[in-house]
């Protein structure tokens, strides 16, 4: 996947476009996996990172029962969907999503109280994998921002050990630093193998990385 530097596309001018988002703009004219996202199908670039994921961790082998917490704009449940057609997927985020086949869809906060039982009463089961994808809205304070999104990933966290069929595997995004000392000592105490990894389609100026925790042994 790649682009020579001669057919690099330039952003028309914009008066009104503030420089950050120019930034932003330019980036997904010239990001060759948006262009391939879109030649595949594929909702967003994010696909990719669990193709990627997967096919170093093996995530989806096997796997029967999805939650995808932070579904928005669906990249990942496409992957679960094209990858194990037989899944039961279940998604949700604050934003909205258009529908996807195979897909069950809430609209509404995950850090809601009740969130996870609405999860996992339409999933009908206990979940082999959850996936999370979240982060919060960031404010521009690199500290603040990290204790946000942190503090979705400790709900994520927490969630996946109350809920993961034995055995299962549990993905989220976390930035540059890694998962904190304490959510890395829970996930070691329930899952017999955990990593951190930053696949290829993870921008190399992006500060996210992936904890990828599998093996779940259970809450006996």
């Amino acid at each position: 996947m790649s682009r020579s530097g001669n057919d690099r596309q330039k952003l028309k001018a914009n008066k009104k476009r503030t420089a950050s988002s120019a930034r932003w703009l330019s980036r997904q004219l010239n990001d060759p996996y948006v262009a391939q996202a879109k030649a595949d199908g594929y909702r967003s670039r994010a696909a990719y990172k669990l193709k990627e994921l997967d096919e170093k961790f093996g995530l989806l082998r096997g796997t029967q029962a999805v939650v995808d917490l932070g579904i928005a704009p669906g990249g990942w449940s496409q992957v679960v969907a094209e990858r194990r057609p037989q899944a039961k997927i279940v998604g949700i985020d604050l934003l909205d999503v258009d529908p996807l086949p195979g897909v069950t869809i809430f609209k509404m906060d995950f850090m809601d109280d009740a969130a996870p039982d609405a999860l996992i009463d339409a999933l009908g089961q206990a979940p082999d994998l959850v996936l999370s994808d979240m982060a919060a809205n960031t404010v521009g304070h690199k500290q603040t921002d990290h204790l946000r999104t942190m503090g979705l990933v400790e709900t994520a966290v927490d969630f996946a050990v109350q809920t993961l069929a034995p055995g299962g595997a549990f993905v989220a995004k976390v930035f540059a630093g890694g998962t904190d000392k304490a959510l890395l000592d829970i996930l070691k105490r329930n899952f017999t193998v955990v990593k951190h990894a930053k696949p290829p389609a993870s921008r190399k100026d992006s500060s996210e990385w992936y904890v990828i925790a599998q093996g779940f042994k259970g809450r006996g």
